[in-house]
């Protein structure tokens, strides 16, 4: 039976998402409702994906029994208020990243899914990869000796883009791609707590953070650095060091599609798309969705390979740089 999907928005990344899902075969993947805040927005959403039912409220996708699971795709400062709703309803959620806005709405988040006994899953799509995979295998291999060095950019310019500069929106590059970075990190470090964390960088004159480098070290001397900007373009590679080689990441590192280990370079290939995308290598959200497939299957509650610990991790270690950098939002004080 194919695992039935609610889509909650109908914008740029639910659109995408959805040219993803059909990458996958129907008979596993089945998006049955939309739901956006404008009713004509999301029968025309319905009507360009094949979509049979669209709602003008997230109240009526919550209700709707035939969904198994929603992808929630709101904006940032909409994903506490929307996934609990639809935890409440008994909904399985997969939410796009950042999950929360500081790590209190994303332990909120957590206890609730709990609570209400349903799967949770933060959509750091970049953890499901081929070449994350790949990645992963290679740490458990030993394939490049102890890990002494990780390093991860991400730049590029949107300092034209409302929901990256308004502060009422989320805006911030620390939360819109920091977590690229800082999920990569603590993938290879196996989710493990670094002793210290020192972030600095520059704000916008609207007081989000606009180019952040932070500072990880962890036992036995080892370090990472992280550099996110939204004020320029940067190579957008990671790059792991061990004591017997290293693993690039050449670039879109939060959207792989090959990787060099040692001098030696492997591809990984995405499905083409059947539309135009909004975001680079977005046919990869793929991968995300039938890991959420298979944990439905299994009656899991939390994803083996993006654990809620990771997620939290992730936006304690964001918080904490932003707070270092000072941007505060008003959930920070709610």
């Amino acid at each position: 039976m194919a695992t039935r999907w609610g889509i909650c928005s109908a914008g740029k990344i639910s659109h995408d998402f959805m040219v993803a899902l059909k990458t996958l075969p129907a008979t596993d993947h089945q998006a049955v409702a939309v739901a956006s805040r404008d009713s004509s927005r999301a029968r025309d959403f319905a009507e360009r994906h094949h979509i049979p039912k669209s709602y003008g409220s997230y109240v009526e996708l919550a209700n709707d029994p035939n969904v198994d699971i929603v992808y929630v795709g709101t904006i940032n400062t909409q994903h506490l208020k929307v996934a609990l709703l639809m935890l409440e309803a008994g909904k399985n959620v997969l939410c796009e990243k950042p999950m929360g806005m500081n790590v209190r709405e994303v332990r909120k988040m957590m206890c609730t899914a709990r609570d209400y006994n349903r799967f949770l899953m933060e959509g750091l799509w970049t953890r499901f990869f081929p070449v994350s995979n790949r990645i992963r295998c290679l740490l458990s291999q030993n394939n490049v000796g102890e890990i002494k060095m990780v390093r991860a950019e991400f730049g590029t310019w949107m300092l034209g883009t409302p929901r990256l500069v308004e502060k009422e929106l989320g805006g911030g590059v620390l939360l819109d791609i920091g977590c690229y970075c800082l999920q990569f990190v603590c993938m290879v470090f196996n989710g493990e707590k670094p002793d210290s964390i020192h972030a600095t960088g520059f704000l916008t004159e609207k007081g989000v953070d606009e180019t952040v480098t932070i500072i990880l070290k962890y036992s036995r001397k080892r370090m990472a650095m992280v550099t996110v900007t939204m004020a320029t373009q940067l190579p957008n590679q990671a790059i792991i060091s061990g004591t017997r080689g290293t693993i690039t990441v050449p670039g879109y590192m939060w959207c792989p599609t090959s990787l060099v280990v040692n001098g030696d370079v492997e591809e990984f290939p995405l499905p083409t798309p059947h539309q135009p995308l909004n975001f680079i290598n977005s046919t990869g959200l793929r991968y995300e969705a039938e890991e959420v497939r298979q944990c439905l299957q299994k009656g899991l509650k939390e994803c083996p390979q993006l654990t809620l610990a990771d997620s939290e991790l992730i936006i304690s270690i964001l918080d904490e740089a932003r707070q270092q950098v000072g941007v505060e939002y008003s959930q920070d004080t709610a």
